[in-house]
């Protein structure tokens, strides 16, 4: 009797830890560490690629971290810089190490730590440089410098000197005698030298305003004249016993950007010679530069107020005078190119433009171009230029758009490009490859597959070492009880194919019905139809599937999906417009072909341009969608930033019938379904006033809706204590309350 039991007790333990293995809850998700992604140590090539470096924990400092050199290909180690180097004169531990930087010639390096967030990225910090013939440390910055107020530091290309930018000025030390030169001084909140704007650092990922000649001489920078720009205020009311406010440099549509220009300056100091670049310095935008490899000039993209029109343009840094040497022109927007910099012959740059209706690679040489990928599909992005042996490495994915590949091409556009990514391996794929071209840092992921990580070399693609696994988490999603993920098409009216994924509910019968929750983005900026892991997100969508709902996403025109140049423009001028009727059209077009799904609890949700879609959704097609949840919307595009808005809805001023007919707020008076407003009230990019003015219309249009503010918290909603396990428990609740889970 005893036998039987322990028999019935060992059986229903086991059975109870089965199904806590297979049933996901908001606590497991959010609340501990159990589905947390393993990450790679951050990997530095050196010497070309034959080797890179990584920080390895000390084992004779406590929280200390060695830098340590491991040969590529057959995995031998040396430790560089032991942690006991990087103590520093009078403390007793190593620094702490967020960034380094090895100086051209190995024998120094710059460490950057003690670290402060400037908006999204901790920019700001501590430098401190370790001479490896010395072993000496030095703190960069000088005795006036605040802590952690420096930024950008670098070496020059022969490792004698550092620059640096403080409190919006540049400045150059000597390494050798200490020297700290001031080459700006008018540097205040509003005159920003090295650095940029909020929005400039938001929309064109703008952030380092500085960059070394190449004989060392000079410093190119940028320097903006916010004088103009007026201060968004948010209010603090819970960190003090009188609120405040936290004011934020923020152009929002048809305002003018701020004042921008290029200056060179000898590293010795004096007079800053500034490129005389043409027109209103406030009706126009300079977003990327790069310097010629002859130290006389530089290259700068030159993009007017509306977007449409890059200018590249060679400037004499020695008289300022200026020339165009290429013109890119659209009659949508084109996008800041990442993709550019000057080829070894001197003369010769890369490009990227959509001109052939497919995003193509090119070769600009005195004017004239050599297209170097097809016109047949999209190259997503550049990975390497390899010049020694002619080789172009990109990203595409000519047949799925869900997906991407690693390619490579001949340098001379001739030739067919060669898939380097095995034909076994399906999903979305990242690549940092070494200068030499023979080894990279691999990642990739399915949807339903955690990122792997590998040291792999090229082409060949061998597996030469397994960084990150994450074989625990796999295990983990495995034992969940769960269908697979479905990636299908749909249709709309006029024939245009969505690409779509959908999430059945783990006892699916397909004789009954079922709700339809939509997860929404639907804005030029991203796509949620993806095969790539979606970390918590994924999980909580899974956890939805478990309760009894169909999870379904659809990505509609306008999103950056690699399917051509008039997927993606159809949308300018018509934000909000087309993509809520791509939306709608292929929702009805789900009613029609499945009929396991229920039209009369058809959901959805999305965040920030999400939010933003949530709300057309719930207002214009008020008969499809019964509830939304809509967190951190933009209700009116009038109060976003001028460079995201302007770029894809036009200049209010010029196409205010855009704003009027993509702005949700216009369409509220049609609400209604059941709606729930989510924001953080501290949110500087999409600002907490839009959901109050969205009150504001609701109220005076006697509609009833629900609303959840989170104090002081960002964009992201993540500050603070158990946020994000809230977040997730609001949103669950009222789905649960408002769209009834489970099979009709």
């Amino acid at each position: 009797m005893q036998k039987l039991i322990l028999t019935l007790f060992f059986l229903a333990t086991t059975f109870t830890l089965v199904a806590q293995d297979s049933e996901l809850t908001l606590e497991r998700i959010f609340s501990s560490n159990e589905f947390q992604s393993e990450r790679s140590k951050s990997l530095r090539w050196f010497n070309g690629g034959n080797d890179f470096t990584t920080l390895e924990m000390s084992a004779k400092t406590d929280g200390g971290f060695d830098i340590v050199k491991t040969n590529t290909r057959n995995g031998t180690q040396e430790v560089l810089i032991p942690a006991e180097w990087l103590i520093p004169e009078g403390s007793k531990n190593p620094l702490r190490i967020a960034d380094y930087e090895w100086s051209e010639d190995k024998r120094k390096v710059l460490i950057f730590t003690n670290t402060a967030r400037v908006w999204r990225y901790h920019t700001k910090g501590d430098y401190w440089v370790l001479n490896l013939n010395t072993k000496k440390l030095k703190k960069v910055g000088g005795v006036d410098a605040r802590p952690s107020t420096l930024m950008f530091a670098k070496f020059s290309p022969d490792g004698n000197k550092v620059a640096y930018v403080r409190e919006h000025n540049i400045y150059v030390e000597s390494l050798a005698d200490d020297k700290i030169t001031a080459l700006t001084t008018d540097g205040t909140d509003k005159i920003i030298n090295g650095t940029f704007d909020w929005v400039y650092e938001e929309e064109f990922s703008c952030r380092d305003g500085f960059r070394w000649s190449p004989d060392g001489t000079k410093i190119a920078y940028w320097r903006l004249d916010a004088s103009t720009i007026k201060n968004f205020l948010m209010i603090n009311n819970t960190d003090s016993l009188y609120s405040f406010t936290i004011p934020v440099q923020y152009p929002k549509a048809g305002e003018k950007p701020s004042e921008a220009k290029v200056g060179v300056v000898n590293v010795n100091g004096g007079k800053t010679t500034w490129m005389q670049l043409p027109g209103d310095a406030a009706n126009q935008y300079i977003p990327r530069m790069i310097w010629k490899p002859n130290s006389e000039a530089l290259l700068v993209q030159h993009i007017n107020r509306e977007q449409n029109h890059n200018k590249v343009t060679l400037c004499d840094v020695n008289t300022g005078a200026v020339k165009v040497v290429y013109e890119d022109k659209e009659t949508a927007w084109l996008d800041a190119v990442d993709d550019f910099q000057y080829l070894k012959d001197g003369n010769s740059f890369t490009w990227v433009s959509q001109k052939s209706g497919w995003k193509a690679a090119y070769k600009i040489t005195n004017g004239k171009e050599i297209q170097l990928t097809s016109s047949d599909y999209d190259m997503i992005n550049i990975v390497l230029i390899d010049e020694k042996y002619n080789w172009l490495y990109f990203m595409a994915s000519p047949n799925k758009a869900t997906q991407k590949y690693l390619y490579r091409t001949k340098m001379n556009g001739k030739g067919k490009a060669e898939r380097l990514t095995p034909k076994n391996q399906p999903g979305t794929h990242s690549y940092d490859i070494s200068p030499n071209g023979k080894f990279a840092k691999h990642n990739y992921s399915t949807a339903e597959m955690p990122p792997i990580t590998e040291l792999i070399s090229l082409p060949n693609h061998e597996v030469l070492k397994t960084l990150v696994s994450n074989s625990e988490l796999k295990q983990k999603v495995s034992a969940l009880d769960r269908n697979p993920m479905e990636f299908f098409k749909v249709s709309v009216n006029d024939g245009t194919s969505l690409d779509a994924y959908m999430i059945k509910p783990t006892d699916f019968d397909a004789s009954e019905k079922y709700p339809v929750l939509f997860y929404v983005y639907g804005e030029p900026w991203n796509q949620t139809v993806k095969d790539a892991w979606g970390g918590s997100n994924y999980l909580w969508h899974l956890y939805l599937a478990q309760q009894g709902y169909i999870v379904m996403s659809i990505d509609n025109r306008g999103t950056p999906a690699p399917k051509g140049r008039e997927w993606r423009k159809s949308v300018y001028g018509q934000i909000g417009v087309l993509s809520s009727k791509d939306q709608a059209e292929a929702t009805q077009k789900i009613v029609e072909t499945y009929p396991f799904v229920d039209e009369d609890r058809i959901g959805i949700w999305g965040w920030s341009g999400g939010g933003s879609m949530t709300l057309n959704m719930m207002f214009r097609y008020p008969e499809i969608y019964k509830t939304g949840i809509s967190v951190a919307p933009v209700p009116d595009q009038r109060l976003y930033d001028n460079i995201y808005q302007e770029r894809y809805s036009g200049v209010p001023q010029l196409m205010p019938e855009s704003y009027q007919k993509g702005s949700p707020i216009n369409y509220a008076k049609n609400l209604e379904g059941n709606l729930l407003v989510l924001h953080g009230t501290g949110d500087d990019n999409v600002h907490y006033q839009g959901t109050e003015m969205l009150i504001n219309e609701l109220i005076k249009h006697n509609k009833i809706f629900s609303m959840m503010s989170y104090p002081n918290r960002s964009h992201g909603i993540h500050e603070g204590e158990n946020t994000s396990r809230h977040l997730r428990e609001i949103l669950t609740n009222y789905l649960i309350t408002n769209l009834p889970a489970g099979a009709k």
